[in-house]
């Protein structure tokens, strides 16, 4: 009896040590030591000089770059959903939904929704009833991988022709869609694996609340007008997806180039995009499997997959400097365009999207899904490379 007392409560004296633990000082720790770390090799004044260097130039020559395509792109889609280039894309992918990823017809439009802007698209369809009356649970849930896989689709493959590569983005939009039909299906199966029931359950079950739509009046407009209105607001809606990437382009990628690139020919002077090769230090130990299954021929490329989990267009502002650096090659593009295209951000947006779908409990399940999904996309990327460049 008194060893279960005792037994009973050490519990209560180790919650009662940690209680004595201020909240932020994990924290505080954290960054004390991170700061340290870098100071110790760079120095302090050439570790602040570096980091706002590199912000200063990424914001100038690449935030306002992609701004510049997210407004194009922006107006490109907004004018395809109005004069129904969409519904055409939407009729022409819609027998493949059922056999690939398990999904009714109509997800085809999500897939063309996000590929023109970003993964939170599918979500803003999700709450059409209308559009969710056509699925089962499992199928509604999914669609987080689904509509993510593809998210700002558009975005990568104009930023990586304009590059200068054409067959490589293709290569990689490739490599996407196989990634998005294993995330996808494999989302299905932890879905139905944890809850049986939704496999049969409707993500509606009043079906009479996805009739009650409100009627909305369509006003008769001429032509000119309805393009201008179109352009004009595709591009204030590529305007606020600019901004919305500054944070990730300037936080994140200034982070992934500090632990990537190294020091200057004159050593450490505080100039932009200087680090201390602590990732590319840690990818070179295992780097035969990079280069087995991703066929990157130097470590430093592996800052991209790492920079897509959280913002694809951070990621995508380390191409420029890996190319000017000489480590872009072909395969890289076309790797780079299916992992960035597939994960595109998703540790981000997940937990937010399965937030406002209801199913936030399942969000675990959809990153071990989407995870693998991102891998297989560059692995497919890669081999099918190969094969593209011996044909040709």
């Amino acid at each position: 009896m008194e060893q279960s007392i005792e037994e009973t409560s050490l519990p209560a004296k180790k919650k009662s040590f940690f209680r004595f633990i201020p909240t932020g000082v994990p924290c505080l720790v954290i960054v004390i030591a991170l700061f340290w770390y870098l100071g110790s090799i760079m120095g302090l004044p050439n570790m602040l000089n570096t980091i706002m260097r590199t912000a200063h130039d990424l914001l100038l020559n690449t935030v306002f770059y992609l701004m510049g395509i997210c407004v194009v792109t922006g107006a490109i889609g907004k004018l395809f959903v109005e004069f129904g280039v969409v519904k055409l894309l939407e009729n022409i992918l819609r027998p493949l939904m059922k056999p690939l990823f398990h999904l009714p017809g109509v997800a085809a439009l999500g897939a063309a929704m996000t590929f023109l802007s970003d993964n939170p698209a599918i979500i803003s369809l999700a709450q059409d009833k209308r559009f969710t009356s056509y699925f089962k649970k499992f199928q509604f849930i999914s669609l987080t991988n689904f509509g993510t896989a593809f998210g700002m689709g558009l975005l990568v493959i104009v930023f990586m022709v304009g590059q200068g590569y054409y067959i490589e983005p293709v290569v990689g939009l490739f490599g996407a869609f196989c990634g998005c039909i294993v995330s996808t299906r494999l989302m299905q199966r932890f879905i139905i694996k944890a809850y049986p029931n939704y496999a049969v359950e409707e993500a509606i079950v009043n079906e009479a609340d996805a009739i009650k739509e409100a009627e909305e009046k369509v006003e008769s407009k001429s032509v000119f007008i309805r393009v201008l209105n179109s352009l004009l607001d595709g591009g204030k809606m590529g305007v606020e997806v600019g901004i919305a990437i500054i944070p990730g382009v300037l936080i994140i990628s200034t982070l992934v180039m500090l632990l990537t690139f190294g020091a200057s020919e004159e050593g450490y002077t505080g100039a932009a995009y200087e680090g201390i090769e602590l990732l590319p230090y840690l990818a070179s130990k295992i780097n035969i499997l990079f280069e087995v299954l991703f066929g990157f021929s130097d470590p430093h490329l592996v800052a991209f997959p790492i920079t897509a989990l959280g913002a694809v267009g951070a990621a995508l502002g380390l191409v420029p400097n890996f190319a000017a650096q000489g480590w872009i090659d072909g395969n890289a593009i076309a790797v780079f365009t299916a992992i960035g295209m597939c994960w595109s951000g998703y540790l981000s947006t997940h937990t937010a999207m399965l937030d406002s779908l209801g199913y936030r409990e399942l969000t675990p399940k959809a990153i071990t899904a989407h995870t693998i999904g991102g891998l297989v996309a560059a692995i497919v990327a890669h081999f099918v490379y190969i094969l593209v460049t011996m044909l040709m």
